[in-house]
């Protein structure tokens, strides 16, 4: 049985719900608590990433090390030895020239484009409004690199090779995020994705992949990682975004602008002395995970179309994924309800039925609106079509005014 969301948390619960006297911000903090006790209580969910599990948990992640490593080898110190090979590997799998570990992603990306900035002579970086850097960084590329965004479009979906042709300012490089997460994990064709980087370099621009989740758009451009990021000058990737690493992110492109990226690692304090532990957390993900995103992938859509069928069975009357199909193994649900009787509903079904269909936070989309991320992952496998309608219909018994619900 379920536990239920007092005795995984270690605090009571409210009778009669939420104290009207608590701050907003109170409020989102118990739902928050409340939350991660129901996902953590719960026998069934889509995903359990990594980076929401214990120490313990945690730690395991390493276990079978010997099989990623010699660690009969000396540590690393300041990038040498595990770390290289890392990036080693990397630079294979991308098809580039060489490779740098970064500790973020942040800190690659802004490497890579100040390295760019002084090669083209140009700090202006074109992007799209809801590219990481615009939403998530504080201003990070104006504020600590010299570097000037400029935004190409702020439609729900990447830029079009049009767009990238008549913007009217010059630009040193173009980024662009693949999938673009705030946009509901979307991805152009491969076609359209070639013809906006040859336009970008019509204009004498580089151009640079965020490929933080460009591990899972091999089932979606239909083609190898290889020839995917064989389009960009650079491509940054992360290790814990799909990899379930500690944390980490590599750039790679050519030989030279790595080699400057790694002296700028340092000037950045980058340059950590030993990172073994992330470094083969990183490995694990490359062995374990990376070959398993296909099938997420492949997976989502099922679970996606299922959702879609749960949803017009129950009497909702508008529901929407996002995109459908998803693109890759996340994508968006949209419904027509106030975020905080979306996270009640969602959290009352983990802590009564022990399964949690949406366990990301609902986010206001406009009035009356919301939606949430569902990540599909190795635990969603074990869900068919028919246990992910039912997961719906039972969510939707817990939202008001549908089919008498309350």
């Amino acid at each position: 049985m379920a536990r239920t969301a007092e005795q995984v948390a270690g605090e009571p619960a409210r009778e009669g719900g939420e104290d009207p006297a608590e701050s907003p911000e109170e409020l989102r903090r118990r739902m928050r608590a409340r939350r991660i006790a129901a996902y953590r209580g719960a026998e069934r969910v889509l995903a359990r990433p990594g980076f929401l599990g214990t120490l313990r948990e945690r730690l395991a992640l390493l276990d079978g090390a010997e099989g990623l490593y010699d660690l009969d080898e000396a540590g690393d110190m300041y990038g040498t030895g595990i770390v290289e090979a890392l990036e080693e590997t990397v630079a294979g799998l991308l098809g580039k020239e060489a490779a740098a570990f970064f500790p973020t992603g942040t800190m690659a990306q802004q490497v890579a484009l100040r390295c760019w900035a002084g090669r083209t002579g140009d700090p202006t970086v074109a992007l799209h409004a809801l590219a990481h850097p615009e939403v998530h960084e504080r201003k990070a590329f104006s504020e600590v690199s010299g570097l000037r965004p400029v935004r190409v479009t702020s439609e729900p979906r990447l830029p079009t090779a049009e767009e990238v042709r008549d913007f009217e300012e010059p630009f040193g490089a173009l980024m662009l995020e693949l999938p673009l997460r705030d946009a509901g994990f979307v991805l152009p064709s491969f076609e359209e994705l070639t013809e906006v980087v040859e336009a970008a370099h019509e204009r004498d621009a580089v151009v640079h992949f965020d490929g933080a989740r460009l591990w899972e758009t091999t089932v979606h451009f239909d083609r190898p990682l290889e020839e995917i990021a064989g389009l960009a000058d650079s491509v940054y990737v992360s290790f814990y975004k799909s990899l379930d690493g500690y944390g980490g992110a590599a750039l790679a492109g050519p030989r030279t602008l790595v080699d400057e990226a790694k002296s700028w690692r340092h000037r950045y304090g980058g340059a950590v002395f030993q990172q073994f532990p992330t470094v083969l957390s990183a490995l694990a993900g490359l062995e374990r995970e990376l070959p398993r995103l296909p099938e997420y992938v492949r997976h989502a859509r099922v679970v996606a179309a299922a959702l879609r069928e749960g949803f017009a069975a129950s009497g909702l009357p508008w529901a929407r994924v996002h995109p459908d199909p998803p693109h890759t193994h996340e994508f968006q649900v949209w419904l027509p309800y106030d975020a905080d009787v979306l996270a009640q509903a969602a959290v009352r079904q983990g802590e009564e039925t022990g399964t949690l269909l949406f366990a990301n936070p609902w986010d206001r989309g406009g009035p009356g609106l919301a939606f949430t991320e569902v990540h599909v992952r190795a635990a969603a496998l074990e869900w068919s079509a028919d246990d992910v309608r039912k997961a719906a219909v039972e969510f939707v018994e817990r939202l008001p005014g549908v089919n008498g619900s309350v």
